[in-house]
């Protein structure tokens, strides 16, 4: 299987001189998901943990319901990359063939291929999940999601997702030159090993698009911590969706965009504040 991340040479300009210098840089190859022997989409990603790749990106396309849905999985390398052969039940296989389109795009792309505006921003299942979590709980889990980038260590090129649970602690990661693909393979991960994702934090380290809060709300995860600013489209779909969004997290503090009753020290400041403006 294709290695995670290549070693290179380059020369390396700086104000003393030029240098030979050396760095690794990350894999990206193509992808292709074939269903009931034909192909349903090509994306550009890293080729790690691809099992989870094909289960979570089938659940986030509503290709299949649950992991069981796919009766086998063959993964096969070609010359020019990768295939996901996946068989599905036949029921699944019916309503796939239903509505076959093809997906073909450039890194972490969620939406070429869409037929229709209505398509591409549909409507989300709504988050009910009641956890709770503080600032430290915050904290704690961006920092466990840094501590496990060993991919992004050496090339400091790739995405990061995650999932981290206040019993637990960090459960699963995913590296990716694609953001979307890196969490389409924390959430397979998690649906295939039977972990419930209603009392824990989806984090990422990339910007959140309004697919980030889709793929959330399709695995029912209550909250999501971001690196990076959410877009005005992911912050009204994660407003609809019942999911409390928490974006531009860094060391210094992180901000606090819809439901924040489940950041228990944000809604104690609310309640003062509250009563301070009633007395």
């Amino acid at each position: 299987m294709t290695d995670a991340a290549v070693p290179v040479h380059s020369a390396k300009v700086t104000a003393q001189g030029i240098t030979e210098h050396a760095r690794t840089i990350p894999a990206e190859v193509p992808v292709a998901f074939v269903y009931d022997g034909t192909t349903h989409a090509v994306m550009m990603a890293s080729p790690t943990d691809l099992e989870d790749f094909a289960v979570g990106f089938s659940l986030a396309e509503g290709i299949i319901g649950a992991p069981e849905d796919m009766q086998s999985l063959d993964i096969v390398e070609q010359d020019k990359g990768i295939e996901l052969r996946a068989w599905l039940v036949p029921d699944r296989g019916r309503k796939l063939a239903q509505r076959r389109r093809n997906l073909a795009g450039p890194t972490g792309c969620g939406l070429c291929g869409v037929e229709s505006l209505e398509a591409a921003v549909p409507s989300c299942p709504h988050v009910a999940a009641d956890a709770t979590v503080t600032a430290e709980d915050i904290a704690a889990a961006q920092a466990a999601l840094e501590r496990a980038q060993v991919l992004n260590r050496h090339t400091r090129a790739v995405h990061g997702a995650g999932f981290w649970t206040k019993a637990k602690g960090l459960v699963a990661i995913a590296e990716d030159v694609g953001r979307h693909n890196a969490l389409d393979k924390v959430l397979g991960r998690l649906r295939r090993n039977g972990v419930p994702t209603d009392g824990g934090i989806v984090l990422l380290t990339s910007r959140v698009s309004v697919e980030m809060v889709q793929k959330a709300a399709v695995a029912g995860a209550p909250i999501i911590v971001a690196m990076s600013a959410p877009t005005a489209l992911a912050l009204q779909t994660a407003n609809q969706a019942g999911i409390t969004l928490v974006a531009v997290a860094r060391a210094d503090g992180f901000e606090v965009f819809t439901h924040p009753h489940r950041i228990a020290d944000v809604s104690v400041a609310k309640r003062k504040n509250a009563v301070e403006d009633a007395a």
